[in-house]
């Protein structure tokens, strides 16, 4: 039925609708020069970084021989971290195994702006730290593999980028893809 002024109720847009067509207020990145010197940065302290995490896990450690073993089951480090006595040893190893990824989690969506959804930045860092853990299993001694720090290292990644990382991104890098409008967005007219 049709009232005198108004729009049958097939025609009818809901509220969720005209708000959508709405124009969003567009984050505009940092000027070129800030930009590129945030990357700069960025790059430099990932390079540190590094050089910090091959120190960390990739220098051999003799006196641990003995007490290595590798671990593909997931939860059974953490298990064994959580029934030490000094709960100080238990809080360095997962904290520290958490702090170490945190910085991929905030630098790869600034320095590689295709990797910049979350999914991307755990696979790339879940990537990178398996090869640091099988190097360590094949190559160190008093290393072994553990797919618990794997697991440790993503979390904290993931941490990273939801605290600051995503942010960071998009204060750097423009929004759209390669200048092309977002889905669903009107072409000007």
């Amino acid at each position: 039925m049709d009232h005198a002024g108004s729009r049958p109720r097939f025609m009818a847009r809901s509220r969720t609708a005209e708000s959508q067509d709405a124009p969003r207020r567009e984050r505009r990145p940092l000027p070129l020069p800030l930009r590129l010197l945030v990357m700069l940065f960025a790059f430099a302290v990932m390079v540190a970084f590094a050089v910090v995490l091959a120190r960390l896990t990739l220098q051999p450690s003799p006196a641990s021989e003995a007490l290595t073993h590798t671990n593909l089951r997931p939860g059974r480090s953490l298990r064994a971290y959580l029934d030490q006595p000094a709960l100080r040893d238990a809080a360095r190893q997962i904290g520290g195994n958490l702090l170490l990824g945190v910085p991929f989690g905030v630098l790869v969506p600034v320095l590689a702006p295709g990797t910049r959804s979350v999914l991307r930045v755990l696979l790339l860092t879940a990537l990178v730290m398996l090869l640091v853990e099988f190097a360590q299993g094949a190559l160190i001694t008093g290393r072994a593999f553990d797919i618990d720090d794997v697991i440790l290292n993503t979390t904290g990644a993931l941490a990273g980028y939801l605290l600051v990382g995503r942010r960071l991104s998009r204060a750097v890098h423009a929004r759209g893809r390669r200048g092309r409008p977002r889905r669903g967005a009107r072409a000007p007219r």
